[in-house]
């Protein structure tokens, strides 16, 4: 998947939740389940092929890996999605992130990263992280 002409607004999405989930260096199962389960069940995904999943986390992590990688990512990403679902996209990173249960503080500083460059106003942010942990609470402890 090289260029921005192959991402689409669908592929961006998934992207930001495999990045969203890989921030910490260690995508859970649970990541990935939600992943998979946000894919095959909102209508945002309705035409999307879930087989195109695993190319799009190549393309995350082999950026990951590149220097200036994060900035790329983000490039691609902002260049695919129309800016009406950047707090979509925000939405379903903070969902992914949330799913495992923890936050560490490098997850929490990409979420931030990713609110900043997708240009999220402070209040909808914390709104939207407030339904993410609210959608992902335990009965227990």
């Amino acid at each position: 998947m090289q260029g921005s002409d192959l991402m689409t607004a669908q592929d961006a999405l998934v992207a930001i939740m495999i990045a969203g989930g890989a921030s910490d260096e260690n995508i859970s199962n649970r990541e990935l389940v939600s992943i998979t389960r946000i894919v095959d069940h909102l209508p945002i995904f309705k035409s999307y092929d879930s087989r195109k999943i695993q190319i799009v986390a190549e393309t995350v992590f082999d950026l990951f890996e590149e220097e200036d990688g994060l900035d790329a990512l983000f490039g691609l990403i902002k260049e695919a999605l129309p800016e009406k679902l950047y707090e979509t996209a925000y939405a379903l990173a903070c969902d992914v992130a949330a799913s495992d249960g923890t936050l560490p503080e490098v997850q929490l500083r990409f979420l931030e990263e990713i609110r900043h460059e997708l240009n999220i106003d402070r209040l909808h942010g914390a709104a939207i992280e407030r339904g993410a942990r609210a959608r992902h609470m335990l009965l227990e402890s």
